[in-house]
């Protein structure tokens, strides 16, 4: 019973971060997947991406409702991913989990240094093409390996790279997620084992649930309010990712 609710708690926080933020929910998820629920860290990957892809697409729907998702910069940087999202899948299940889950608190920590240190771009109405194909290729590289959707290091490069607003990377970083998720789960489905889903359906239910509160609630949030929170909840999960990684 005491594993059933705290997937019910961790599926709410992960839906309020997609909703709310367009991200955070592989990096919230993962964590407590591995230190809640007893995962291993390689099945915990696999299920993170299941819950991820689900939650986000509930989210997507409701930013896109708003007319807060710029489909072509989204486009372009999730075709650019997948083949890359493919290969790293394959290769994450050859490599320590440890050392996986440094990876994970590194570029999580970086991602947000860099979020708590941007100012919030002007809105550009043009989108460069190569810019957005290399930062999506990089972006599914990291999915593939890591077992994330990929939200976390989506918005810092909708933001920074290609000067998408705040208001608008949010809910172009859900659809960017959607397709790189997908491929790396396909990837991972002949050597992933099977999930456990008694705890899953729930974890999913709630989150599906709170992405909706979520998106709400980010409508009265200032963007460079969300971008702090965002920056500040990436360096948290990065500590207790490395401390226990370490330890």
């Amino acid at each position: 019973m005491t594993a059933f609710v705290l997937a019910l708690l961790a599926g709410a926080l992960v839906g309020l971060a997609l909703g709310s933020l367009g991200a955070g929910g592989s990096i919230i998820t993962v964590p407590a997947l591995i230190y809640l629920l007893g995962f291993t860290p390689a099945d915990a990957t696999t299920a993170g991406l299941i819950i991820v892809v689900v939650t986000s697409a509930t989210a997507l729907l409701a930013h896109a409702r708003a007319g807060a998702v710029r489909w072509r910069a989204g486009l372009l940087f999730a075709a650019a991913g997948l083949p890359p999202a493919a290969a790293a899948g394959v290769l994450s299940a050859h490599l320590p989990a440890t050392g996986l889950t440094l990876a994970f608190a590194v570029l999580a920590a970086l991602a947000g240094l860099r979020m708590l240190r941007r100012r919030t771009p002007p809105e550009h109405t043009t989108v460069s093409a190569p810019r957005a194909a290399a930062a999506g290729a990089g972006l599914g590289a990291v999915t593939g390996l890591l077992g994330v959707g990929g939200g976390f290091l989506a918005v810092p490069a909708l933001v920074a790279v290609l000067a998408v607003p705040m208001s608008a990377a949010v809910g172009t970083s859900l659809l960017v997620i959607i397709a790189n998720a997908l491929v790396a789960l396909i990837a991972r489905a002949a050597t992933a084992t099977t999930v456990d889903m008694t705890l899953l359906l729930p974890f999913i239910a709630t989150a599906v649930l709170g992405a909706w509160d979520g998106k709400r609630m980010s409508a009265k949030i200032q963007p460079a309010t969300l971008q702090r929170l965002f920056g500040g909840l990436l360096l948290a999960v990065a500590a207790a990712m490395a401390i226990g990684a370490l330890l």
